[in-house]
């Protein structure tokens, strides 16, 4: 098991100000794996969630709503949606009311690599806790928030 101590050669003044930075260095640690999970299915884990998003919707979304509903609030979304429709895995249409407003479905090639990952995939970040443990600490989280 880690050690934040230990892992970045530190002592702290107390816990409030330790468990701020584990909630950080632990951030970081999961957006490494992921983006190093992803990079096989060429794709970022925010593309994926995109992905994802449209998947459950099952209907195309405007790019705010869309953007809304994405766990890392992403300032570039537009970006990664460019990104995603350039390999064909979202298609852009105008919605006919509004020709301002553009919504996004997701494609058969957007469903097939959805498919394709596993999802289980985040499985191993949380493999050193228990049920109930995964409960505790994502109710302490919800309640820091």
């Amino acid at each position: 098991m880690g050690d934040l101590a230990k892992d970045i050669n530190s002592k702290f003044e107390n816990n409030r100000v330790k468990a701020m930075l584990n909630i950080i260095y632990t951030a970081n640690w999961i957006t490494s794996c992921q983006n190093e999970f992803f990079k096989d299915f060429g794709i970022s884990p925010q593309q994926y969630n995109i992905l994802r998003i449209l998947k459950g919707a099952n209907e195309a979304l405007n790019v705010q709503t869309i953007k809304d509903r994405m766990l890392e609030r992403s300032p570039n979304a537009t970006r990664l949606m460019d990104k995603l429709c350039a390999k064909n895995y979202i298609e852009r249409f105008p919605y006919e009311n509004d020709r301002r407003v553009v919504n996004i479905s997701i494609t058969k090639n957007g469903l097939n690599l959805l498919q394709s990952i596993p999802k289980d995939f985040n499985r191993n970040l949380l493999k050193n806790l228990n049920e109930q443990e995964a409960e505790a600490l994502s109710n302490l989280l919800d309640k820091m928030r």
